[in-house]
C-alpha cells in the first residue's frame, strides 16, 4: 500500500479528534475500593476518558501532538488544537494525577510508557503552545517516570507476552523518553535491566509466535530494545545468537503478515497493530545492522510486507480498530523509533 504521511493524516486525524472525547463504548479498567469509586469514565479520567480505554486515549493524544508537529498548517490543525486544549487543562490533569495516586499500579507499564512518549514529543517542540501543554502535563510526566523506576526495580523477570504487560516495548518507549529528557539514571536502569533480562538469550522461539491476541511481537520487541542499549557491533553479534545460525531461513518462514478475521472483535483486531509494530521493529533492527549484513535486506522486505497489510487494515472504520491503530500507523509512517528519526518519512 502506497500512502504519504500527509494523506494518511488528512484521512484519519479528524476521526481521531472525535475519539479523544468519545466516552462510550469504554473498556474501563478500574479497581473498586468501595461504593464511592463508582463513577463514569470522564469522572475518573477527566483528560483521558475517550478512545475506548485510557492507554489508547493517551497515545491518541500523542498521535495528534505529533501530527501537529509534522504538519502545523494541515487542514485538521485548528480542530486538533481545540481538542488538545480541552484535554490539557490544569484541572483535568489534577484529576488524572489524583486517580493515579490512589491507584499507583494503574496502567503499568504500557500506559505509563505512552505517557512518557507523549512527553517526549512535547519536549522536542519549542512553541509557546506546546510549552503550555508540557507545563500542564509535567506532574503526570514525573509520576510516570517515578512509577517506571519503581516497576523496574521490583521486576524479577521480563514479561514476554505480546500484549500490554510486555516488558520490552514499554522499556523501549521509556528509554527513548529518558534520553530526550536527559534522565541518565532511568536510561541506565533500563539498559541494565535489558541486559539482565535479554543479553544471554539464545535461539528465539519465532515458531511460537504469534499468540491469538498479540499486537506486539515478544522477540522483535526484545531485539528492538537491545539495539538501543548495545553498541552496533555487539548488537549484530547478539542478534546472530538470538535468532540462531539459521536466521536467514527462519525469518521469512515465521514472520509473514497476519490476517484479521474479525475487525469488530477487539482481541482479534489486535493483529492490525501486530502487523504495524512488527513493521517498525523490523525496520529499526535492520537499520542497526552493518550495511553489508545479509539480514538487512530480508528484514527490510519483511517490514515492507507488514507495512502494506498493517496500513491497509488501519483504515478499517470499526471502532475496535479505529480507536487505537492510527497511532501505531503514525509511529510507523513517521519512523518515530528509528535511529535519529525526528521528521516525517513520506512513503
Amino acid at each position: 500500500m502506497s500512502i504519504t504521511v500527509a494523506a494518511f493524516l488528512n484521512q484519519l486525524i479528524p476521526t481521531t479528534i472525535t475519539h479523544l472525547h468519545r466516552e462510550y463504548p469504554n473498556g474501563l479498567l478500574h479497581q473498586l475500593q468501595g461504593e464511592t469509586d463508582v463513577a463514569s469514565p470522564a469522572q475518573l479520567h477527566p483528560a483521558f476518558y475517550g478512545c475506548y480505554d485510557w492507554h489508547s486515549a493517551v497515545h491518541s493524544h500523542w498521535q495528534i501532538v505529533r501530527a501537529l508537529r509534522l504538519y502545523p498548517n494541515a487542514p485538521f490543525a485548528e480542530a486538533a488544537i481545540v481538542a488538545l486544549n480541552q484535554s490539557f487543562t490544569p484541572e483535568n490533569l489534577a484529576g488524572e494525577l489524583a486517580y493515579l495516586r490512589r491507584h499507583p499500579n494503574f496502567e503499568m507499564p504500557y500506559g505509563m510508557a505512552w505517557v512518557l512518549q507523549l512527553l517526549s514529543e512535547l519536549r522536542e517542540q519549542t512553541t509557546p503552545q506546546t510549552e503550555r501543554w508540557r507545563t500542564v502535563l509535567a506532574p503526570l510526566e514525573n509520576h510516570a517516570a517515578g512509577r517506571f523506576r519503581h516497576y523496574l526495580a521490583r521486576l524479577p523477570y521480563a514479561i514476554r507476552s505480546g500484549v500490554h504487560n510486555q516488558s520490552a516495548f514499554a522499556m523501549t518507549l521509556a528509554l527513548d523518553w529518558a534520553r530526550v529528557a536527559g534522565d541518565a539514571a532511568l536510561a541506565a536502569q533500563i539498559a541494565e535491566k535489558a541486559l539482565a533480562f535479554f543479553d544471554a538469550d539464545r535461539d528465539a522461539p519465532l515458531a511460537y509466535e504469534p499468540s491469538g491476541t498479540d499486537f506486539l511481537s515478544p522477540t522483535l520487541a526484545e531485539a528492538d530494545l537491545m539495539r538501543r542499549v548495545l553498541p552496533p557491533a555487539h548488537f549484530a553479534r547478539w542478534l546472530w545468537q538470538f535468532w540462531g545460525p539459521y536466521a536467514l531461513e527462519i525469518l521469512p518462514r515465521y514472520l509473514a503478515p497476519l490476517q484479521v478475521v474479525d475487525f469488530s472483535d477487539g482481541q482479534l483486531a489486535h493483529f492490525t497493530g501486530l502487523n504495524l509494530s512488527r513493521a517498525w521493529m523490523l525496520e529499526g533492527i535492520a537499520a542497526a545492522l552493518p550495511p553489508a549484513d545479509p539480514r538487512r535486506s530480508i528484514l527490510d522486505q519483511l517490514a515492507q510486507h507488514h507495512r502494506e497489510v498493517g496500513l491497509r487494515d488501519a483504515l478499517h472504520p470499526d471502532y475496535m480498530v479505529a480507536h487505537w491503530t492510527p497511532s501505531f500507523a503514525l509511529y510507523l509512517l513517521t519512523g518515530r523509533g528509528l535511529p535519529g528519526a525526528r521528521e516525517s518519512r513520506e512513503r
